[in-house]
């Protein structure tokens, strides 16, 4: 793994520092869905997608494989999941096992980069909230848009921003594109918005808080336990909670996260 790509690794999951990756299946070992919600993709396939026995799905980046073994238990569709890093790709294995899916579910540890030029002839190819480690939001799509058929589907999960001055309020460092903006990614390389799920602060119910706290709190209690295990690290650690803090601040504030449903 060269250094380009564990700087982008570690910022899709919210760190700052490459040298935080070999600790982070410890940090999240609480976790099993890591960004996406399972059921929000499931929700869009069963709306938009037609599926039957045949229907091939690639999950881009993905973790422990929540979205992959979901789908291919409710939807009893063919899913591969690819991932960089071993222990995740060893837990989505074990998951789809226990859900007794293995059959239909395929984990890879592979880099994302190296993927999108290898995986072709998708129905569907997934991205849920894996942050721009293929390239800027359009480099990314162009990037993702030959892994599927003639007629095969895009599903996104990331954010956008009211306005580029949203942008300057960002606690985590990151700059997102307006709504309009990723409407015209999409429309300049000739893609259909089948739909937009946004989630507001509006949708957002005490049970969502009472959720962001206790993965705060996992999160800062693994982090604790790894500083009293490695002290060298401690500032290292700190500043993970610190990020996590800023990014929970930021997709209740400034961000609205959304899922984009395109078709080629």
């Amino acid at each position: 793994m060269n250094e380009k790509v564990k700087e982008k690794l570690a910022e899709s999951l919210t760190a700052d520092n490459s040298a935080i990756i070999p600790f982070l299946p410890y940090l999240l070992q609480d976790f099993w869905e890591l960004g996406s919600s399972p059921e929000d993709m499931l929700l869009t396939f069963r709306k938009h997608i037609p599926v039957n026995k045949n229907t091939k799905v690639l999950d881009l980046g993905c973790g422990k494989g929540a979205v992959s073994v979901q789908l291919a238990k409710a939807l009893g569709i063919r899913v591969k999941g690819v991932d960089i890093l071993p222990q995740f790709i060893e837990y989505a294995k074990n998951k789809a096992q226990e859900y007794g899916v293995s059959h239909l579910c395929e984990f890879e540890v592979a880099d994302a980069n190296v993927s999108v030029n290898t995986e072709r002839n998708y129905d569907c190819v997934i991205f849920g909230a894996v942050g721009d480690i293929l390239g800027d939001y359009k480099e990314t799509i162009m990037k993702l848009l030959p892994i599927i058929k003639s007629g095969g589907f895009i599903l996104i999960d990331d954010a956008y921003v009211l306005d580029q001055s949203a942008n300057e309020q960002l606690k985590f460092e990151r700059s997102y594109p307006t709504y309009d903006e990723w409407d015209m990614f999409f429309k300049e390389l000739g893609l259909t918005l089948i739909e937009c799920k946004s989630v507001s602060d509006d949708d957002c119910d005490i049970q969502d808080e009472c959720d962001s706290e206790k993965e705060m709190n996992w999160i800062i209690m693994r982090a604790n336990e790894l500083i009293e295990k490695h002290p060298a690290h401690k500032s290292m650690f700190e500043q993970y909670i610190e990020n996590q803090r800023n990014e929970y601040t930021d997709l209740r504030n400034d961000l609205i996260g959304a899922t984009w449903l395109v078709q080629k």
